[in-house]
């Protein structure tokens, strides 16, 4: 299983480099080869690219491997997400989820941009428990872990609201 985090994480990676050359204008894609595009960090995020070289070098931790979101994608959960989203994780991360919320200036590495990451390969339903319940602790990042906070099905509904981004 390991293997296959780390493989699937490097595919992210290549696409994510793709996207960085593409955004600042080398290559065909979305810069078109004109310059001036948004470049990776805007994209990604400095928290999620560190967390993503995190993972595929140790892989997720193994109390978080296994986890799938038991909840359906119903418009009572995704509300109940937004809900979670506005009230914990919107002033970092933005109204959108493109990491540019009100406190994101004042943070080293900067809030990942979820409207990107969370439809990565490599964010997978354990990849986001994981982040979500951790927070930054072990990679030194200002996120605050959420496993003591967050009860009952608050996390999968926010993993829910996350998809919808």
């Amino acid at each position: 299983m390991k293997t296959r985090v780390r493989w699937i994480a490097g595919l992210a990676a290549l696409a994510s480099a793709g996207l960085a050359l593409a955004g600042m204008g080398m290559g065909g894609g979305m810069g078109g080869g004109m310059g001036g595009g948004m470049g990776h960090q805007a994209m990604m995020g400095g928290g999620s690219m560190l967390r993503h070289h995190y993972v595929m070098s140790n892989g997720i931790d193994p109390a978080y491997v296994s986890a799938r979101n038991p909840l359906a994608a119903s418009a009572a959960n995704v509300a109940a997400g937004k809900k979670l989203f506005g009230q914990y994780c919107s002033s970092c991360h933005g109204a959108t989820g493109r990491g540019d919320g009100p406190a994101a200036s004042a943070l080293n590495p900067p809030p990942a941009n979820l409207s990107a990451s969370v439809h990565m390969p490599m964010t997978t339903d354990a990849y986001l428990d994981w982040t979500i319940s951790e927070g930054g602790t072990r990679l030194k990042t200002a996120m605050p872990p959420f496993k003591s906070v967050l009860k009952g099905d608050e996390l999968w509904q926010l993993v829910t609201y996350l998809r919808t981004l």
